[in-house]
């Protein structure tokens, strides 16, 4: 492989909260969760003014009581960006926020309207399954896309025939990518020759980095729905040999860290001490996605691969570093995720509380 130092990387990955989601719900200018918090610049962490490790330690329950509270005040924010990650966040204390989810459900942007369809169907809010339906009708075809998949997820009659044309026809390449994660988060293997028809289209007005993201999507809902070949997709991107690869990397670790298995911790393990031939290693952005995928495949010792990135400069990377602690579990990513909690960013603080709660399970 070539030198890939590539400082102002952005990077979008879709993998929600990604690993928990899997999708993409916000349009190309408004990434919610992980994709928001993984757009951050490659440059090197530096100490930020406040770091996870610097405030005092809070019991489980009263860092729980904080993270609450934080999604609360989140889900009235201006930022809509920020409303998508309170109301992402909400479906891991479903009893308690449900109706922050509803809420969602009407939102004027349709970036929160697409994660409270999505949520719906991750927490399992069957009761909010007729407060979905009139997004079937958006003007917008991934709110469309993430009501089917509500739908479908609570037992609904609906009709799955739109995420054709979105998946073969979409002109946004984002909308295509969306289409692909919704039919393998269907779990219904008939959908395999459609995204087999996907995988050779050529997305002619595609860049060549927009149409590798699409092929990984593609793959990875094939992989979910069981064609075993399409996870030798997901490992090859991990071998990039051009800079503009190394979005799909990131991507590619989420993707394959989901299957939680030997084979999926032997692919990405190798990434958090790579180095190229001039010495670098890869971008923050790569490197705290492989934190996590480590973290979450049962290695939370990994877990310390984040420590410099809670005390960065960048937003964004203090955000990431809050969902690699939450797969870890240990007492010690616990203690700098509630120090998170207390972040001067509110795109920070509402992703560690989501984290927060996404760690603890749903009450």
């Amino acid at each position: 492989m070539g030198s890939f130092a590539c400082r102002g990387l952005k990077l979008v990955l879709c993998a929600a909260w990604v690993v928990s989601l899997g999708g993409c719900a916000a349009g190309p200018q408004n990434q919610p969760s992980r994709s928001q918090a993984a757009g951050a610049s490659g440059a090197q962490p530096q100490p930020a003014p406040a770091t996870a490790a610097s405030t005092p330690a809070l019991s489980k329950s009263k860092t729980r009581e904080l993270a609450i509270s934080i999604v609360e005040q989140a889900s009235k924010s201006a930022d809509p960006q920020v409303r998508a990650n309170a109301v992402e966040a909400s479906g891991y204390s479903a009893t308690r926020l449900r109706d922050i989810v509803a809420i969602g459900l009407t939102d004027p942007s349709p970036a929160v309207r697409s994660v409270a369809a999505m949520t719906v169907a991750r927490a399992g809010l069957n009761d909010l399954a007729d407060s979905v339906y009139p997004l079937l009708g958006d003007a917008e075809p991934h709110v469309r896309a993430s009501a089917i998949l509500a739908l479908v997820r609570t037992g609904r009659d609906v009709d799955r025939s739109p995420l054709a044309p979105m998946l073969l026809e979409d002109s946004s390449p984002w909308v295509r990518r969306h289409a692909a994660w919704v039919l393998g988060e269907i779990r219904d293997n008939s959908a395999l020759p459609l995204l087999r028809s996907a995988a050779v289209d050529p997305l002619p007005s595609a860049t060549r980095a927009q149409a590798k993201l699409f092929q990984l999507h593609v793959a990875e809902a094939m992989a979910k729905l069981g064609d075993a070949k399409a996870r030798q997709s997901l490992r090859g991107a991990l071998y990039p040999s051009q800079p503009e690869e190394l979005e799909a990397v990131a991507v590619a670790v989420g993707m394959i860290a989901q299957f939680k298995d030997r084979e999926s911790y032997e692919q990405v393990a190798p990434l958090a001490k790579y180095k190229d031939r001039d010495g670098n290693p890869y971008p923050a952005e790569i490197r705290l996605a492989v934190a996590a995928a480590l973290a979450g495949l049962g290695d939370p010792s990994l877990a310390r691969l984040a420590d410099p990135f809670a005390a960065s400069t960048v937003a964004a990377q203090r955000a990431q570093a809050a969902f690699v602690y939450a797969d870890a579990g240990d007492a010690e990513s616990a203690s700098r995720l509630a120090g998170l909690l207390q972040d001067s960013e509110e795109a920070v603080r509402v992703a560690a509380a989501g984290a927060v709660l996404r760690a603890g399970g749903r009450h």
